[in-house]
């Protein structure tokens, strides 16, 4: 893309009042931005509002600023393979899926090793205007995982594991990069990835620029994610972590994806607002089932009230999608067996506290009448099954026991 180009393209997306319904009304009209600015303000009053057509007639103040920023970025000397690209509306590179979406961005910013492939044929001459070293993402093979910011801590291995067993059988996983489920997701999903493998491990988009990280604390995981997947915004360099981007950006994590996996979900989550998204897009929607006495998992239970399919393990999600399960994908695999299957098996009948915790959270007092230990004994052996971890202390003076697996 040339800088002119790029110009035209920033000073669409940050002209005031002029929304991406407009934008797309102004592109259809007029063909590319730079000619969409070459217009009169009569020509362009019959596509747009009078407020809207002065607005486009003013350069944006901060549109310098930007165009240098974005223009650095793109070109800015990376290591190990990783790429800064743009991807505009009439890219044949942009995704078929997000094209299909009542509101798709004007333009995608992508961060790492991964591409959108070309969506028309090979030209005549064999040459591809766009190769690049990238690894193209194959949406046909992608699952979203997502749920609660604030997951148990067996939601947390939940999403870690599903991630890493979907990984294992070349499924990309999409996520949003947020605490909790998110996160996990991410780095299963990095974990199943072999030393020196082709492949996008996972897809992260995200609520700000690409040139900032939201939570701070995952740096490091956005360098990863990078190094072996991609980073995805609609949203141009700069743009800080504002509440309303991030449901916004839900519509992205589900476009992306043949399917939506939520592993937990409060009744009121953004997770939900992702599935909602990906059944109105005609997509699959799958929730792992959780303890009724858990706020967590109400928000799966719903969706599976509403349709979504329960599922126990990994191989139930891709059996689901007719995926191939992949050589990575071991039979024995940990997400392949059901949760209580695999718990059993590691949690010995002979240990009474973990035998009277079951997998439901539980207080002090009732898992004392549970086991029969006095209130000295049961402390000091859920200390010992603390630190061992297999029992976690969760919020409200509760205990939950976790799968050591």
């Amino acid at each position: 893309m040339e800088r002119d180009e790029l110009q035209a393209w920033l000073r669409l997306t940050l002209t005031p009042g002029v929304g991406l319904d407009s934008a797309r009304k102004l592109l259809a009209a007029f063909g590319l931005p730079e000619q969409v600015f070459g217009q009169t303000a009569a020509a362009l009053r019959q596509v747009v509002s009078a407020n809207q057509t002065t607005a486009l007639l003013t350069e944006p103040a901060d549109l310098d600023d930007l165009l240098t920023r974005t223009w650095d970025w793109l070109h800015e000397p990376r290591d190990d393979g990783v790429l800064a690209q743009l991807i505009t509306l009439g890219d044949d590179r942009y995704p078929p899926t997000l094209l299909r979406l009542d509101d798709p961005p004007l333009m995608l910013y992508l961060l790492g090793t991964g591409s959108f492939a070309s969506n028309k044929a090979p030209r005549r001459d064999g040459i591809d205007k766009h190769a690049t070293d990238s690894i193209a993402f194959d949406v046909l093979h992608s699952i979203a995982v997502v749920g609660s910011r604030n997951p148990t801590p067996q939601g947390a291995a939940n999403a870690h594991d599903f991630a890493k067993a979907l990984g294992q059988a070349g499924v990309t996983v999409v996520s949003g990069m947020a605490r909790g489920v998110d996160a996990a997701a991410h780095e299963g999903a990095l974990d199943s990835l072999p030393v020196g493998a082709p492949r996008l491990a996972t897809v992260a988009v995200v609520g700000t620029g690409l040139d900032r990280v939201y939570p701070k604390s995952h740096l490091e995981l956005a360098r990863r994610i990078s190094r072996h997947g991609m980073l995805v915004s609609e949203y141009p360099l700069g743009t800080p972590p504002l509440a309303a981007n991030f449901p916004r950006r839900n519509r992205l994590i589900a476009g992306l994806a043949q399917g939506t996996l939520v592993v937990e979900a409060a009744l009121k989550s953004g997770s939900l607002i992702t599935a909602r998204l990906a059944a109105e897009q005609g997509k699959e929607v799958f929730a792992i089932p959780g303890s009724i006495h858990s706020p967590q998992a109400r928000g799966c239970h719903a969706l599976i009230r509403q349709g979504a399919k329960l599922v126990e393990s990994a191989a139930d999600v891709l059996e689901d999608m007719a995926l191939d399960l992949g050589s990575g994908f071991a039979s024995n695999s940990i997400a392949e067996e059901p949760y209580a299957v695999r718990a059993s098996g590691h949690f010995g009948s002979e240990d009474v506290v973990l035998a009277a915790l079951g997998f439901d959270p539980v207080g002090l007092d009732a898992l004392a009448a549970r086991c029969g230990l006095d209130a000295a004994q049961l402390q000091a052996r859920l200390m010992l099954l603390e630190l061992d971890g297999q029992v976690a202390r969760l919020p409200g003076g509760l205990f939950q026991r976790l799968d050591s697996a």
